[in-house]
């Protein structure tokens, strides 16, 4: 097991009920590691990463930036403003954070609907170092 799927292991058992979790480079669209406790076709899985890249850095949420930055007076450097992103769905709680030491990486944590959101955004921000710390 690769040192980045260690770290991912070691984050997504301290989520609570978290059952998938994945690190994601968004400038590709990849990604590179993902651990889930049920087995999931790759193209499923493919279509997370790239999602999770829209998410982030789709056509309309870079205007928005872009007009965030203007509206501030803030240069445009490679800052991004949005950070982090928690979605619901029916049955699931997924968390996306662009990474702080990679901005153009992003960690994904899926966990069942039934999970505590502010503990599991919690416990996902505190595993963010040490998954960083492992690519």
């Amino acid at each position: 097991m690769s040192k980045l799927e260690s770290a991912l292991t070691s984050a997504q058992s301290q989520i609570p009920e978290c059952v998938a979790s994945g690190y994601v480079e968004m400038s590709t669209g990849m990604l590179l590691a993902v651990r889930t406790v049920d087995s999931h076709p790759r193209e499923v899985l493919d279509l997370v990463a790239a999602a999770t890249a829209d998410l982030f850095e789709g056509t309309n949420v870079s205007a928005i930036e872009r007009m965030f930055k203007k509206a501030r007076g803030l240069a445009e450097d490679n800052h991004h403003y949005f950070q982090e992103l928690v979605v619901l769905s029916d049955n699931l709680l997924h968390i996306f954070l662009r990474g702080k030491k990679y901005p153009q990486h992003a960690l994904v944590f899926v966990c069942r609907k039934s999970a505590n959101l502010g503990m599991a955004l919690t416990k996902a921000r505190m595993s963010q170092a040490t998954v960083e710390g492992a690519v």
